[in-house]
């Protein structure tokens, strides 16, 4: 008995109760920030590695190519977005095309493609996101058809903006794979 009453004193009720009102407090603001669909604009600085590299003697090395991204995501559910990511390779570059079919393995020059995908979103989280999409990669000497897998963590700002990572993978049809790694800034609106 002496325990019961010793626990339901004043001193130790106090903060129970202040604990109480406060963990309703953030239940109810978490409850007014309802889910409204938004725009998003995002610029990325990147390293895009090309594994399949040539110099100009024709010896393999590992390209890492400066790039820039820029991304446009519309979010249309709290979990789900589509958008159009594009990125920008601002180098010319050599590359054997090693998944072509065939046993001749050829050396293609690529000058400062821009490679556009259409990609599905999904959002498990506010702060994780997973994308897969297609599109292609674009030069003056040839197109390819490219997948494109990526996975990015973003950090809201206040004001709408956001900072984000991101890597993703480009397996390009008939041609090469490579695979990017970035930091970003995005800016949402029609969110309040």
């Amino acid at each position: 008995m002496l325990y019961i009453k010793t626990f339901f004193s004043p001193f130790l009720f106090f903060p129970f109760f202040i604990i109480s009102l406060s963990s309703n407090k953030i239940t109810a603001q978490k409850e007014e920030k309802a889910f409204k669909p938004h725009h998003q604009l995002g610029l990325s600085i990147n390293h895009v590695h090309v594994f399949e590299g040539r110099d100009d003697e024709g010896n393999r090395e590992v390209l890492s190519l400066p790039a820039w991204g820029l991304d446009y995501t519309f979010q249309f559910h709290e979990k789900w977005a589509i958008g159009l990511h594009t990125d920008f390779i601002i180098e010319k570059f050599k590359v054997e095309k090693n998944l072509a079919s065939g046993e001749d393995k050829e050396t293609v020059e690529r000058s400062y493609p821009i490679a556009p995908a259409v990609m599905g979103i999904y959002k498990p989280n506010e702060h994780w996101s997973f994308l897969l999409g297609f599109g292609g990669e674009f030069a003056k000497e040839e197109d390819f058809f490219l997948t494109r897998a990526g996975v990015e963590y973003g950090y809201e700002l206040p004001k709408g903006w956001e900072v984000f990572g991101t890597v993703s993978y480009d397996f390009k049809w008939n041609a090469y794979d490579s695979w990017g790694i970035g930091l970003g800034i995005a800016k949402n609106f029609g969110r309040k």
